[in-house]
């Protein structure tokens, strides 16, 4: 099955596309600044940085840094005046980045900016930075509040993050380990993350912004926690791997191109995955299929935009698979085999799926 398009979010204003064409006319730019440690460059989940190549030492860990921001996320917490959990989004987004590489986070900053500060909602920002920063095990150790009048609309603000951490050199997750006919295991997220909200809120909020007060039929609680539901910190969930004695051969955060796109750049060129569709089901949260239903986005759509209930893929021995699953099942993290690796021959796609997705839309979610 070839690459899928994504023409449904290019028309909420998002081109996945382009900013895949972005990031390969940028890497050579990026490589030409390329000084004695620098590893890896643009398209990786987080850049890693050899200390000891750089001359501090041959027992110098790798310093990993990623960064991130929340995306128009941020619009729904707008709409409901509710500001306490976008910081954990921001951390979530920065760290996951990290945790794939096999490093453990150790300090966060933040850059907040925004038309009118507004003391009272930067200090729930913050808190909620906070919050974040306490589930991954790092230092807040500072950042930066910009008020900018005329750049931002009254009451709205952007935040991005960026994070630090470390490896040792023998510990790094680079997916060079990797082998075909590995278990792909596939750990829950907690609905959205933050990812593909501008074709979510199009679909969702064609109606207006007063849904967010509403409780679907499909959901337990309101569309706007829903979708204000933060980002979950996979930091619990790699330790308790790691506790375990397990060493998984590659990791992918599932964010924005979800599942058609993330967990190919966890493994070398000339290994793909093939994901079992009848295993991805039970993942899958009413959230999305609501989407796809009540916007006509086809089902193989879903799959680019969305992380689909799948917010971590991780690659390891099929002897491994059980213990894996048992060590993440007692960090209190949901997980199911949902597919396994295989070789890639020519320029056949690096993702495959053990059957057509299709062009039509998901069936609505039940009651």
């Amino acid at each position: 099955m070839t690459q899928q398009r994504s023409d449904a979010y290019r028309a909420s204003g998002v081109d996945i596309d382009a900013g895949d064409e972005l990031v390969r006319r940028i890497r050579p730019l990026a490589q030409r600044t390329a000084i004695p440690g620098a590893r890896g460059g643009v398209g990786g989940f987080a850049g890693v940085f050899d200390l000891a190549a750089a001359g501090y030492g041959s027992g110098a860990p790798r310093l990993v840094a990623g960064t991130d921001g929340v995306g128009t996320k941020l619009k729904v917490a707008f709409a409901m005046g509710r500001h306490d959990t976008i910081g954990i989004d921001c951390v979530a987004m920065c760290v996951n980045d990290m945790l794939v590489t096999g490093a453990r986070p150790l300090f966060f900053l933040d850059y907040l900016a925004t038309g009118r500060l507004d003391v009272t909602v930067a200090e729930a920002v913050v808190q909620g930075v906070t919050e974040g920063c306490l589930q991954a095990g790092c230092w807040l150790m500072g950042g930066e509040t910009a008020e900018m009048p005329s750049m931002y609309a009254d009451n709205e603000y952007d935040i991005a993050g960026f994070v630090v951490g470390a490896v040792g050199a023998g510990d790094e997750i680079d997916g060079s380990a990797a082998r075909p006919g590995d278990v792909v295991l596939g750990v829950a997220s907690t609905g959205l993350h933050s990812n593909g909200y501008s074709l979510a809120r199009r679909v969702l909020l064609a109606e207006g912004a007063e849904r967010l007060a509403e409780t679907p039929s499909w959901s337990p609680v309101t569309l706007g926690e829903l979708l204000l539901a933060p980002t979950k910190i996979y930091r619990r969930a790699t330790d308790a791997i790691f506790q375990a004695g397990l060493r998984p051969k590659a990791l992918a955060h599932i964010t924005g191109g979800g599942l058609w796109e993330n967990p190919q750049r966890s493994l070398p060129s000339g290994l793909g995955i093939r994901f079992e569709t009848d295993a991805l089901r039970p993942l899958v949260q009413p959230v999305f299929a609501a989407i796809s239903a009540e916007g006509g986005v086809s089902t193989a759509e879903m799959y680019r935009v969305f992380n689909m209930g799948v917010g971590l893929t991780l690659v390891c021995e099929r002897s491994e698979a059980e213990a894996t699953m048992l060590a993440l099942q007692a960090a209190g993290e949901v997980s199911a085999v949902i597919g396994e690796v295989i070789d890639i021959q020519d320029n056949a796609p690096r993702i495959a799926f053990d059957r057509a997705l299709g062009d039509a839309p998901m069936p609505a979610p039940h009651p």
